[in-house]
């Protein structure tokens, strides 16, 4: 990392950053150019090991790049701040990120889990009750972070 005065080494900060992020940008390979997406997620963290989880529609290009390559890179960042300055170019932005990489693979088992580790981002409660309809209707995706890196700036 270029400026190592915003890098962030510390496991318990980063996963901070990640309570703070409600979109999780996944970038996948495609033939010509990468093909990113936004997306809603839900997190896991055992030891150092963070897994992500996410769900989409039973089909459609996110799959079929997945089946392909299972490969992706993931960003997600929060903490927004517009700091300006006399002139244009004196403008700066408060930050805090995160960046990784890892593989993706489709949740055929306990997609319960991974939904649930969801619904927690988004909501306060603890507990959640899936019907069978709804659970075949939804295909799940963990993510096993293999790599992250993260980063802030905060101006004081």
């Amino acid at each position: 990392m270029r400026r190592k005065d915003r890098e962030i080494v510390d496991m318990g900060e980063m996963i901070q950053i990640i309570k703070k992020c409600d979109v999780c940008t996944l970038a996948l390979f495609d033939e010509e150019y990468p093909y990113i997406v936004p997306m809603n997620f839900g997190w896991d963290c055992n030891d150092s090991q963070i897994d992500l989880y996410f769900h989409c529609a039973n089909e459609g290009k996110k799959l079929e790049l997945i089946q392909k390559n299972h490969k992706v890179s993931f960003e997600m960042d929060c903490s927004h701040k517009l700091i300006s300055g006399e002139r244009p170019c004196d403008c700066t932005m408060e930050y805090e990120s995160v960046v990784g990489n890892g593989t993706i693979e489709i949740v055929n088992e306990n997609k319960e889990k991974a939904l649930t580790a969801i619904m927690r981002n988004y909501s306060k409660e603890e507990n959640f009750e899936f019907d069978e309809r709804m659970l075949r209707a939804v295909t799940v995706l963990k993510l096993t972070v293999e790599k992250i890196t993260a980063k802030h700036l905060k101006v004081d």
